[in-house]
């Protein structure tokens, strides 16, 4: 199989991003069996840096699946008839269509496409949707680069619905931005290892409160793989799972977790603001405005609106010279181009990506 220009070129889109070399090393470890001291002591590792890394004394643990396997587990344990999913883009899209699919009844609190969530609006639809058992929304739409102020949004549901349960999807911003699982009083929290932990794809990360565990025990029909009851009595009780896990993508993790708590997590918040700044000011000055308003850009990914320019022309040509962008997601297709810059990419490499990017443009006409 050929590829263009260099590779692998280094990844600057949505997700998956950048591996250091570090973390590919820890892959390489033997493989042992998942019964073994030695798997009960990584989990023994992960667990309190998980805790740490969501900001909670109660529950977190991992799931060998995408992040989206997590919506499901959220919906599936802890509703049984009825509740709402705010959607400003794709991903909280597709996690209504998850509820759907798994039978529940979901109110749909729809903002548009590149909205940031305004809690105002989310309280009043709330009060009139009647009760629900969940409240479900994305802090960061990584397909429009939407990032909505997740405490307020989280203050402004407990005021309209106080019995119901609170679930996030941190997919794209967990690590790379500020999260206070106990604090913003959330129920369910979920990520995935290929984003802003900067890890392969393959698990899931959940943070899970005591309340919803309370109630998940209540509800039939869990399923097994993703029930939340057991891969929580297991990783607490034993530090196993109840199923063979992805064995080295816990010496990653574990690798991972380490790394970032030595960088320091308010020290990584700032590099990630301090990244996404600096490609604000690139796209501006070449007339690439922000997708979003202002107020919503995203620390972590960059979705760039474009009129009357060739994307997939800039981006065949990055590609070819070692860097890989991404093109609109979904209906935004063609008319924008994203940069994730999230992960453990650096402001030297994004300085250098940007410089290449200069070029590209300037071949263009640009």
């Amino acid at each position: 199989m050929s590829f263009p220009g260099e590779f692998p070129p280094r990844m600057w889109i949505p997700g998956p991003t950048y591996v250091r070399p570090e973390i590919l090393a820890a892959l390489a470890r033997p493989t042992v069996g998942h019964r073994t001291t030695i798997m009960t002591e990584l989990v023994k590792s992960i667990a309190p840096r998980l805790q740490r890394l969501f900001r909670t004394k109660q529950h977190s643990l991992t799931i060998t699946a995408s992040g989206s396997a997590a919506w499901e587990g959220a919906v599936r344990c802890g509703v049984v008839k009825r509740w709402a999913c705010i959607t400003n883009g794709s991903f909280s899209e597709g996690w209504a269509r998850t509820g759907e699919s798994s039978g529940r009844d979901t109110v749909k609190i729809a903002f548009e496409w590149g909205e940031g969530l305004d809690p105002q609006r989310i309280e009043e639809q709330l009060r009139r949707a009647g009760p629900v058992e969940a409240v479900g929304f994305v802090s960061n739409e990584t397909s429009t680069g939407a990032y909505s102020d997740v405490p307020a949004i989280c203050a402004a549901v407990r005021r309209a619905q106080p019995d119901a349960l609170l679930f996030v999807d941190a997919v794209s911003t967990l690590a790379g931005a500020p999260f206070e699982f106990d604090e913003w009083d959330i129920d369910v929290a979920l990520a995935s290892s290929q984003k802003c932990l900067a890890l392969p794809p393959g698990i899931a990360v959940v943070a899970l409160s005591d309340r919803f565990l309370d109630k998940a025990r209540t509800v039939a029909g869990r399923g097994y793989y993703l029930d939340f009851v057991h891969l929580a009595d297991d990783w607490d009780r034993l530090h196993q799972t109840p199923t063979t896990p992805a064995v080295n993508m816990f010496y990653a993790l574990d690798e991972q977790l380490a790394a970032m708590e030595r960088e320091g997590y308010e020290a990584r918040f700032a590099r990630h603001r301090a990244m996404r700044d600096r490609v604000d000011a690139w796209a501006n000055g070449h007339g690439f405005p922000c997708f979003v308003a202002e107020k919503y850009r995203s620390p972590t990914t960059a979705n760039r609106a474009t009129k009357g320019f060739d994307i997939a022309t800039f981006l065949a040509r990055m590609i070819a010279r070692g860097h890989e962008l991404s093109n609109g997601y979904g209906k935004l297709k063609g008319h924008a181009f994203r940069i994730g810059h999230f992960g453990d990419h650096s402001m030297a490499e994004l300085d250098h990506m940007l410089a290449i990017a200069d070029e590209v443009l300037h071949g263009m006409g640009r």
